[in-house]
């Protein structure tokens, strides 16, 4: 029986997790999944590595409760995984506050220390929680890992994390950390492997999903990113603005006589590609097949403030080398690729329209002064791979 690493990244309504096997040096993917609609109609769906699906199943009876759903995930496995033994759990949490540098083992004193961090992400932290208490009560004895998305940008200099604030504010941690650590870190630790004339070199990578962020690495450690104190901050997003003036929030709050609860409503699901379209989706898919013109115009937007962010980090680097897509846009959407592109043809990027169409590996021409890669990303790779280090520190993937 193969020892396993079983990875969860809760949010507000589903729970996606995976399964790792651990081979000696390196770890196999078998299956991963995810419950949706967690609060309502819970539904499982598991996928092997062959994308076969292994699982499509309803749990009406456990909405809302993450402890029993999580004892029916690890019943699952168990049941049908029966040649792996799960031996650790890891958990991305989005939030690590200044002090948390890299993957820790969770213990009673760490669990205080993650509710400590909830003000600084009232709407994902919980979420990330929630799923380590319910473990520890059915299944006490198996060790948990947590990854912070914010402990990859910990590199930045002081300078690209500093608010133009009093410094009593940024004491109370009011400053920038940077998200999506995990996916960077992973897509850094690849171009070693795919490409290692960019694994020394000056590179943007542009993490585009529903959320989405731009990160600056020099030598594959992260130097500027554009999510600042919060998930909000830089880009535009499915359903949040990006960096906003703070000059409109003061409007919305002492002009239009929103409260507090509807701003945040407001920012954080009624705004992005969904506001700027008008209301037709936040999805990306259905933004570039409509012919709708607020469609365009979001898409559009969306694009040119990638191509604006990714030019003050290169500011920020001194120049650049690479220029790497990643996430579920980033690796599936070449429209949004080449109208970026297009946009930064004055760094000397030429784009391979066809390789672009295909989603190739690289897609750039050779006579592109900036290498231009579409790089898919693996955060459950990440987190099992600092799980099972964190118990077993030898091993080396």
């Amino acid at each position: 029986m193969a020892d396993a690493i079983l990875t969860l990244n809760a949010g507000s309504s589903s729970l996606k997790f995976a399964l790792f096997a651990d081979d000696g040096d390196r770890l196999v993917p078998a299956f991963r999944g995810e419950i949706e609609e967690i609060n309502t109609n819970p539904r499982l769906t598991v996928t092997d590595e062959a994308a076969a699906v292994s699982a499509d199943q309803t749990w009406p009876d456990a909405a809302g409760d993450f402890r029993s759903l999580l004892e029916k995930v690890i019943d699952w496995i168990e049941g049908h995984a029966a040649n792996h033994r799960v031996v650790v759990v890891g958990h991305r949490i989005v939030h690590g506050g200044p002090d948390h540098l890299g993957p820790e083992l969770v213990t009673p004193d760490l669990l205080v220390a993650l509710d400590d961090l909830t003000p600084l992400a009232p709407l994902h932290e919980p979420q990330n929680i929630a799923p380590i208490r319910a473990i520890a009560l059915v299944r006490p004895a198996l060790p948990q890992i947590v990854c912070f998305d914010t402990a990859f940008h910990h590199t930045m200099p002081a300078v690209a994390k500093r608010f133009a604030l009093p410094r009593e504010f940024e004491a109370a941690g009011l400053r920038r950390y940077g998200f999506h650590g995990l996916s960077y870190e992973y897509i850094a630790g690849r171009l070693p492997e795919i490409a290692p004339q960019l694994a020394k070199a000056r590179v943007v990578i542009a993490h585009l999903g529903n959320g989405a962020s731009l990160c600056a690495l020099r030598a594959g450690a992260s130097v500027d990113t554009t999510m600042g104190f919060s998930t909000l901050d830089g880009l535009i997003m499915g359903t949040r603005p990006g960096s906003l003036d703070p000059g409109i929030v003061l409007h919305l709050l002492q002009q239009r006589g929103m409260g507090v609860s509807d701003v945040e409503d407001l920012l954080y699901r009624r705004s992005g590609l969904l506001g700027v379209s008008g209301g037709i989706s936040s999805d990306m898919r259905k933004l570039l097949a409509s012919t709708d013109a607020a469609a365009a115009e979001a898409v559009e937007l969306f694009c040119y403030r990638i191509a604006r962010e990714s030019g003050a980090l290169v500011s920020s680097l001194g120049g650049l080398d690479g220029l790497i897509f990643t996430a579920g846009i980033g690796e599936h959407a070449p429209r949004v690729r080449e109208l970026v592109c297009r946009r930064l043809q004055w760094l000397g990027i030429e784009l391979d329209l066809d390789a672009n169409a295909r989603n190739d590996g690289k897609i750039s021409t050779p006579a592109s002064r900036v290498e231009v890669r579409v790089v898919a990303t693996d955060e459950e790779a990440m987190i099992a791979r600092h799980a099972l280090k964190a118990i077993r520190p030898d091993f080396h993937a």
